[in-house]
Parts: structure tokens; C-alpha cells; sequence
């Protein structure tokens, strides 16, 4: 048994799918759209066999979630190593994203940093 995917309801579909694919080396499948229910989605992929994001956008869906709150608290994307950790944050800190903690090895052992993507959702970048 494994995750298959975890999917997000977003503002900005394409902002958000090139987030992804530039900052995380997603591959995003051609856009889905269902007419009838006015729903969009890309499923993003991160290698082969691994659990997918799916992005979804529907018009009547536009309430935000404060940041703490009972529910998924955030999206942990493995990068494999200590330095690969470092280089994924001052990546994403050159770019200007907002990074809620530096690197650094957690009370459990993990060594991560965290940050927001473009709509303010919680990317735990970790080994």
C-alpha cells in the first residue's frame, strides 16, 4: 500500500504548476478539464513511483484556511541529503519566497527548512 496522491484546491492554477515544476523538478501532465462541474486539475510527478500533487481549481471554491489549524498541517518533498536541503532553501529564499525556518535538525531528528508556496501552503523540504 502506498499514497497515490494528495491534492490542493488553489487560485492560480498555472502559477502553482510552475512552482512545482521549476522549484521541485515536477513533470505536470496536460490540464484536465471537466466542463460540466467547471473543474481544472494538473497532476504533478516527482519520479517515477512516487506519490503525485494534484492541483484543482473550481470557480466555487475560494475560501482560504488560516495557516494552524486541525486538518493536513503541510507537504513534505524529500530532496535526499543535508546539502540538497541547504541548496532547495536558498533557492527558494533568492526567489523570494517566504521561509518560515532555516535549516536545521528537528527534536525528531529530521533535517529540514520550511517555507510557503505561492498561495501560502506549508513545504516541509527535508532529507
Amino acid at each position: 500500500m502506498k499514497i497515490e496522491h494528495v491534492a490542493v484546491w488553489v487560485d492560480d492554477l498555472e502559477l502553482m504548476r510552475d512552482f512545482y515544476v521549476r522549484f521541485f523538478d515536477g513533470k505536470a501532465n496536460k490540464l484536465y478539464r471537466n466542463p460540466e462541474k467547471d473543474f481544472q486539475s494538473y497532476f504533478i510527478t516527482f519520479r517515477e513511483g512516487g506519490a503525485r500533487l494534484e492541483l484543482m481549481k473550481r470557480m466555487d471554491v475560494n475560501e482560504r484556511y488560516p495557516l494552524d489549524m486541525l486538518g493536513w498541517a503541510h507537504l513534505a518533498i524529500s530532496v535526499g541529503n543535508k546539502q540538497n536541503v541547504d541548496y532547495f532553501t536558498d533557492r527558494l529564499i533568492k526567489a523570494g519566497y517566504t521561509c518560515k525556518s532555516q535549516p536545521r535538525i528537528t527534536g525528531d531528528g529530521y533535517y529540514e527548512s520550511m517555507f510557503l508556496d505561492p498561495e501560502k501552503n506549508v513545504i516541509e523540504i527535508t532529507i
